[in-house]
């Protein structure tokens, strides 16, 4: 059960209703209703995932950082969020939950984003300069692996949120991992 107010859309006044209306017309999740409760952090989040968005990273790829970082902060909801958003983005289940357990993908370019991802999260940001040149080997130039970082950032803003809030998944749930 949440621990926050969970925000109606058929309800919600001011900006918040605005934001059901508009950008969430037909989105109402569970995590943006508890987020509904500071429009304006409600807003800021959905900026930041569109901004990422018009990126050089794939819908996959960023998801993938989604499915890591959800895994690695032990977020329910974003786990089951992005591994269904992934297989709309193209992942096949194999690949959801090779990414979730740090397996390979099946492609090479992919198992070096998805190692860098890691590499981000372990490291807490300070990567060594051989991270660095094996995902640039892999074809990343340096304004994808901005992106990552602030993909990396995005999700463990919304990770955190729903540990705080104890957000209820409202996604298919994932197999537990071996």
């Amino acid at each position: 059960m949440p621990r926050l107010n969970v925000v109606d859309p058929a309800t919600a006044t001011g900006a918040a209703r605005e934001i059901f209306e508009g950008p969430l017309a037909g989105k109402h999740f569970n995590i943006f209703k508890g987020l509904a409760n500071s429009p304006a952090a409600l807003k800021a989040t959905l900026q930041l995932k569109g901004a990422i968005a018009e990126g050089v990273l794939t819908g996959a790829e960023r998801e993938i950082i989604a499915m890591i970082i959800g895994e690695l902060n032990g977020c329910d909801y974003c786990t089951a969020a992005h591994t269904a958003l992934g297989k709309m983005a193209g992942l096949t289940d194999e690949q959801t939950i090779a990414a979730r357990k740090g397996d390979s993908l099946g492609d090479p370019k992919l198992d070096a984003f998805a190692t860098f991802v890691r590499a981000l999260h372990e490291k807490r940001g300070f990567v060594l300069d051989e991270d660095l040149d094996a995902i640039k080997s892999a074809g990343y130039d340096d304004g994808a692996i901005v992106e990552i970082v602030v993909g990396y950032a995005e999700n463990v803003l919304t990770n955190f949120f729903n540990h705080v809030n104890e957000t209820e998944v409202d996604f298919p749930a994932v197999p537990a991992l071996a």
